[in-house]
């Protein structure tokens, strides 16, 4: 892991996004009117006669998008998550996931590191409200690497996708070499007394925990869960068969979102205690994105606190 590079995901959606583009000519991208902040600005200075600005409008954005895969274009729709998954929530529910539309949501500035824009942007239900809809793939992607990776990925996919990116700036994990595959979490080392299954920008965080108790003699495995629908039963239970505690850690809220997705897992097929971190039934609040992971447990201290 580079912790001199860090990189938003949302920029590396953009450029990812862009280079689609010149690779494929059904690549279409719909913004609403924040394709500044989402880096679909970077696809509009490319190819603008492909970008469509549909103004503060999130559920016609959706529906002009499900229309548009109807004639064969695949649409990659972009906004903050809190307007992707919960304005347009009804929309995407009746004209994407229902007609199983080839429609990509990637909505950005998820979680509570939206920071100062405060408690009414900071979206910590989408995974919840994405991974219960048929038909429906969800992803958060952990760096600047498997970000660009997916975002060509799922254009392969025939069928809806929700994409969950950042605003924080996080470090760069994976290197070009990095092998990754729809459905498969990453397993980074072979600890024994703990794993720690993290998503987006608490990868980093249950890394930089790994590192610090093994110099205390504690030896975890974090599993990065970048597909949390489909989610990765097998490498679950593999780890709750070979490690003595399971923690799960998310910038969501622990209700529905990867936490719950791994207890299902486990209490269909292997029965495990789990303690899962994340944001415990409250709404957000305020503040610089760094001091509000810290306040809400969401750093390489608060894993630390829960595997001790």
């Amino acid at each position: 892991m580079d912790l001199n590079k860090k990189v938003a995901t949302r920029q590396s959606y953009g450029e990812a996004l862009a280079k689609l583009g010149e690779e494929n000519e059904n690549i279409v991208v719909l913004d609403a009117d924040l394709a500044g902040a989402t880096k679909t600005d970077i696809f509009k200075k490319a190819f603008p006669s492909r970008h469509f600005d549909m103004g503060i409008a999130e559920q016609d954005m959706i529906s002009t998008a499900a229309g548009m895969a109807t004639c064969g274009k695949i649409p990659y729709v972009s906004t903050f998550a809190v307007f992707a998954a919960g304005r347009a929530y009804d929309q995407i529910r009746s004209s994407v996931c229902y007609p199983n539309n080839n429609v990509k949501v990637c909505a950005t500035h998820c979680g509570i590191t939206v920071g100062e824009d405060g408690a009414t942007h900071q979206m910590l239900e989408d995974i919840s409200l994405m991974r219960t809809m048929p038909n429906m793939k969800v992803f958060c992607p952990s760096d600047d690497t498997e970000t660009k990776w997916l975002i060509k990925e799922i254009s392969k996919i025939d069928g809806p996708v929700y994409v969950r990116l950042a605003r924080l700036a996080t470090p760069v994990i994976y290197d070009e070499n990095q092998k990754f595959e729809i459905g498969k979490g990453i397993q980074i080392g072979d600890g024994t007394d703990a794993t720690v299954f993290a998503t987006g920008v608490t990868v980093a965080e249950a890394i930089k925990a790994q590192e610090e108790l093994e110099k205390q003699g504690i030896s975890i495995r974090v599993v990065d869960i970048h597909t949390i629908k489909p989610i990765d039963s097998e490498l679950i239970i593999k780890c709750a068969k070979e490690t003595k505690k399971l923690i799960s850690i998310e910038d969501h809220s622990i209700i529905g979102g990867l936490g719950s997705a791994i207890a299902e897992v486990l209490t269909d097929k292997y029965p495990a205690k789990l303690i899962r971190i994340g944001i415990n039934d409250t709404f957000g609040k305020s503040g610089k994105a760094e001091e509000l992971m810290k306040y809400y447990g969401l750093t390489a201290e608060g894993i630390i606190k829960a595997i001790k």
